[in-house]
């Protein structure tokens, strides 16, 4: 299948770095203070893949700290990397921490596995205590109030400098991939923090009337997510639609015949039939028009929902919404139905990451097979499709008005996670997190999403621990056993979390 283009681009992380030190150990040892600044720069070209860097070196006295910290705040970065590169009393550090409030995160990173015990000089030995400190520094900022996080772990060099006595090559040693797969989930959690941060979702219409665990808060969300709620009319749509040429209805139904399969009528469903000519065609238009809505407002997301009187024209256009919207969401900006903002949120940050972020609901359970099946009847993900998905022809929308096209397919097989954000009854955003996997099994053929996901507990008991944790009924389903990464992006944003 063809890749579809991002509409819009993935905000990159602005990530500070910089390697703690004591100034008092430079005119005693000859050549540790160089040694220890190429560390930190083989750090900075790692993190270079993950954001934009800003290293700003050695911070080796309080003076130094300070400045450091003033540098990062004009820099505005989203974390800090703090390079234990040696022993550096705690006072170095603390006042940087205190002036610029970006999650630390400490990497006590050793350049070998081993020091060679007969070689080693005073010198040697201290450009490989980066752990030594470490206690101290934890206290300090305890004490202080500040947060922080630990990574232990190896270097990752692939060659021994020249100045070193030991074996440093150690970038395929179980130490070193771990650290760096922890860093690289720190910066990845980073970028989502500074994706939100400057998000424009759009909320086109209502919510679904009675669904009250959707409502939501927009002066909240924006409080403590960052992202921007701009309220949208079915006019605003409407006005676009009248815009559409043909050639982008042509261009549309390119596309939906590229990543779509056309169905016949279902065996099972009198309701879901094969699309006619006319409900694609509309649906195409439709598509087209959601697409220049999306450039004119510069949106990252959308929730949406219209209920409309018998046969008006604003429902008829809503009817051709899961198209359109199953599009954008495999562009970058995805689409929540029934009003839900929360869970278009939850699916911004599932493809923030690239792991997907598509549309969901427990349908049922399947005690055979031991598996809960996770759907809906709105947008899906098509980059992380099994097989080409099936549009069908639906006669009703169940529980909502309006007849069009609906998409029917299932996620690959293999590890899953499901992502939703929820409100406490005290007002604040929480994310409910559980790893499963999606296995093949057979799917009801009724024009909506479904995947088969094998939790590790018994769907009894797995339904036992996440309704506990009050949760929407909706969230995304990602690709991959992302809880890790779920949980550090909780942490950099500052909001409650649940792992179920």
């Amino acid at each position: 299948m063809s890749e579809i283009g991002r509409l819009k681009p993935i905000k990159k992380a602005r990530i500070g770095l910089y390697s703690g030190g004591l100034k008092a150990y430079w005119s005693q040892f000859e050549g540790m203070k160089e040694r220890l600044i190429e560390y930190g720069k083989f750090i900075e070209n790692n993190l270079s893949e993950l954001g934009e860097v800003y290293n700003f070196g050695l911070v080796d006295d309080e003076i130094t700290g300070r400045t450091a910290g003033e540098w990062f705040n004009e820099k505005n970065v989203d974390i800090i990397f703090s390079h234990s590169a040696t022993y550096y009393t705690s006072s170095t550090v603390l006042p940087l921490h205190q002036i610029c409030k970006a999650p630390v995160i400490l990497l006590n990173l050793q350049p070998t596995p081993q020091m060679n015990y007969a070689k080693t000089s005073t010198g040697e030995w201290l450009a490989h205590c980066g752990a030594c400190p470490v206690p101290e520094i934890a206290n300090a900022f305890n004490r202080a109030g500040i947060k922080c996080k630990i990574i232990n772990g190896l270097l990752g060099l692939k060659e021994t400098p020249s100045i070193s006595v030991a074996d440093e090559v150690t970038y395929n040693r179980p130490e070193a991939i771990k650290a760096w797969k922890e860093i690289n989930e720190w910066a990845m959690a980073a970028t989502v923090k500074r994706t939100l941060q400057h998000a424009r979702f759009g909320f086109l219409g209502n919510n679904y009337s009675g669904m009250l665990d959707m409502y939501s808060d927009f002066t909240m969300l924006q409080a403590q997510l960052g992202i921007h709620v701009e309220i949208l009319e079915m006019c605003d749509l409407d006005r676009n639609l009248n815009q559409v040429t043909d050639e982008e209805i042509a261009a549309k139904v390119k596309q939906v015949e590229e990543f779509f399969v056309i169905s016949g009528d279902s065996p099972s469903d009198p309701i879901a039939k094969k699309p006619t000519k006319e409900q694609l065609e509309w649906a195409c238009k439709v598509a087209a028009a959601q697409e220049r809505m999306v450039k004119e407002y510069d949106l990252d997301g959308i929730a949406y929902y219209y209920h409309g009187s018998d046969d008006n024209h604003y429902e008829q256009v809503q009817g051709a919404f899961i198209v359109g919207h199953s599009l954008l969401t495999a562009a970058g900006v995805p689409c929540a139905g029934e009003g839900d903002l929360k869970t278009a949120i939850a699916m911004k940050i599932c493809d923030t990451l690239k792991k997907g972020g598509s549309f969901t609901e427990i349908v049922a359970v399947d005690y055979i097979e031991e598996t809960i099946i996770l759907g809906h009847d709105g947008p899906f993900h098509i980059k992380i499709s099994d097989g080409k998905p099936v549009l069908r022809g639906m006669g009703v929308f169940h529980g909502k008005k309006g007849t069009g096209v609906s998409v029917e397919a299932n996620v690959i097989s293999g590890p899953v996670t499901t992502l939703g954000v929820t409100q406490t009854h005290n007002g604040k955003v929480k994310f409910n997190i559980s790893e499963g996997d999606a296995v093949k099994a057979p799917i009801l053929m009724i024009g909506n999403t479904q995947t088969h996901v094998k939790f590790p507990l018994h769907p009894d008991r797995y339904m036992d621990k996440w309704f506990a944790e009050a949760p929407t009924h909706h969230c995304a389903m990602s690709v991959g056993h992302n809880a890790a990464l779920f949980e550090k992006i909780a942490y950099i944003l500052d909001i409650h979390q649940a792992i179920i």
